[in-house]
């Protein structure tokens, strides 16, 4: 009964509106927990929670569908592939990306940086698609 409570639970958090690391471009200082994950139809939706730790980053990525993430605690810098930033979201915040839009989530504060993250994906897609270092220099 948890899991169909949590994911309902996440969809009406994207209807009021981040990552695996990529290995391209590797993440340091970044875990996550699958909190739930169920299919429907042609569409995988996947309730993670992910941390990054003081000074860590995802590696640049980009997702095959759209994310809805809230940030339980902390703050998230977020960059496009164009080294621009995009967003600083701190606790209780909430925002998306959208498909094939690279990026890197950064926790440039002192503390632990944690999202509940919402991945709805095409079936069988992986969370997230390694992408090329654009030259950011961070």
């Amino acid at each position: 009964m948890r899991q169909p409570l949590t994911v309902l639970a996440a969809a009406a958090l994207a209807a009021v509106l981040l990552p695996a690391t990529a290995s391209a471009t590797p993440g340091s200082g970044v875990t996550g927990t699958i909190l739930a994950k169920k299919t429907i139809g042609n569409t995988d939706y996947t309730l993670r929670e992910v941390t990054i730790q003081p000074g860590g980053y995802t590696g640049w990525h980009f997702h095959d569908g759209t994310l809805y993430a809230y940030v339980k605690s902390g703050t998230l810098t977020h960059n496009l592939a164009d080294c621009s930033i995009d967003g600083v979201y701190g606790t209780g915040r909430t925002f998306s990306e959208s498909p094939g839009q690279v990026h890197i989530g950064r926790n440039l504060g002192s503390t632990p940086m944690v999202l509940e993250v919402l991945y709805v994906l095409p079936a069988g897609s992986p969370l997230s698609e390694d992408a090329p270092d654009p030259g950011c220099g961070f």
